[in-house]
């Protein structure tokens, strides 16, 4: 692939959307931005910003069904069909947008990617990691990402944060959020377990600091890779 997959992960109120549109800023400002286009195809943008659950037309009516509780009434939602979902949200992600942008050489910067299933679905609801793993490979055609930006936050403060935020006007109820605190303390250690095993693409980052550090370190981490990509 000519170009690169950069991701954001992490456990709720942990900032990764304010971080990657901070990050895209200043790839914009800093002239980053123009020296990716060089390395771009002409009809396709030089840095995008996308998501999962939800970066496809089709992702966006799943991303509904899996995270608004209010779509699902009183049926409850089984674990092994929300792995399901995530999955085919991935696969139609991965085959329509990630793939033609990256082949065109557009630096993606994505909101979640696999980690969060494995951290989710693997460490937070206890599914099978060999199982989710298939499936990642499956949804993903083996495309890995670049580069990992864990933002780690401990689980309580995480939520305070998710309740002091603006909600998401297309979630009236997230699921993912009104999980009991243990669910997130798992996942948390679900990243920290894979962090320590994909050292070479996961970097850790200290989401509890001030807004303006998290930034700061993201961009010294950033800057370390886009030179090797970027010569």
């Amino acid at each position: 692939m000519l170009g690169k997959l950069i991701v954001f992960e992490g456990g709720e109120g942990a900032g990764k959307t304010t971080q990657l549109i901070s990050v895209q800023t200043w790839l914009n400002q800093s002239g980053w931005g123009d020296r990716v286009a060089h390395y771009t195809q002409a009809d396709f943008p030089p840095i995008v910003i996308t998501r999962e659950p939800g970066g496809t037309l089709l992702g966006k009516g799943i991303r509904k069904l899996l995270l608004d509780v209010t779509v699902t009434g009183n049926e409850r939602l089984d674990e092994q069909a929300e792995l399901l979902l995530f999955a085919a949200d991935r696969a139609q992600h991965v085959a329509s947008f990630l793939v033609p942008h990256l082949q065109a050489g557009t630096l993606v910067l994505c909101d979640r990617y696999t980690d969060s299933t494995l951290a989710y679905q693997g460490y937070g609801r206890g599914l099978d990691l060999g199982l989710i793993d298939q499936l990642n490979q499956i949804a993903t055609q083996g495309l890995e990402s670049d580069l990992t930006l864990w933002l780690d936050i401990e689980a309580d403060y995480g939520l305070a944060r998710t309740r002091q935020r603006e909600q998401d006007p297309e979630i009236q109820s997230d699921r993912m959020e009104a999980n009991e605190i243990a669910f997130h303390q798992k996942l948390r250690q679900g990243f920290a377990t894979l962090a320590q095993q994909h050292p070479q693409r996961i970097v850790r980052v200290d989401a509890q600091q001030p807004e303006a550090q998290v930034a700061q370190h993201i961009q010294e981490v950033m800057e370390q890779h886009l030179q090797e990509w970027y010569p």
